[in-house]
């Protein structure tokens, strides 16, 4: 069943709230692009398994909110989906090389929600 697998957190200040993530809630961070200012987000469920994973990154329009993405088998599959349920496709089926795809969507509420596939061979 599909499910919560990444989320992103927008920030004005990286390090600022970098600093306050790890303080509140013991997130561990690593930087895995030099060249990009984003940071991948390690967290732990209350018996201390691993949780979902996030990222956090210097955020890119004003209204820019936190993003939660759903691990599908398709990202195409599920636009479809998306699409005839109601709801609309923000940004199509987009690759992130060497880690998969993702596409970002709002639901019938007008709420938004990215779809990720995990997929190595993504270019």
């Amino acid at each position: 069943m599909p499910t919560i697998v990444h989320f992103d957190v927008p920030a004005d200040d990286p390090e600022r709230a970098k600093k306050f993530y790890a303080e509140l809630f013991g997130w561990k961070f690593e930087k895995p692009f030099e060249a990009m200012e984003y940071y991948l987000i390690e967290t732990e469920d209350l018996e201390g398994k691993a949780g979902p994973g996030g990222g956090l990154g210097k955020r890119g329009v004003p209204d820019q909110r936190i993003m939660n993405y759903i691990g599908v088998p398709s990202v195409e599959e599920y636009l479809s989906k998306v699409e005839k349920l109601g709801g609309k496709v923000v940004m199509a089926k987009t690759a992130v090389p060497g880690w998969g795809y993702l596409a970002i969507c709002t639901d019938t509420e007008n709420n938004t929600f990215g779809l990720w596939q995990d997929e190595k061979e993504a270019k």
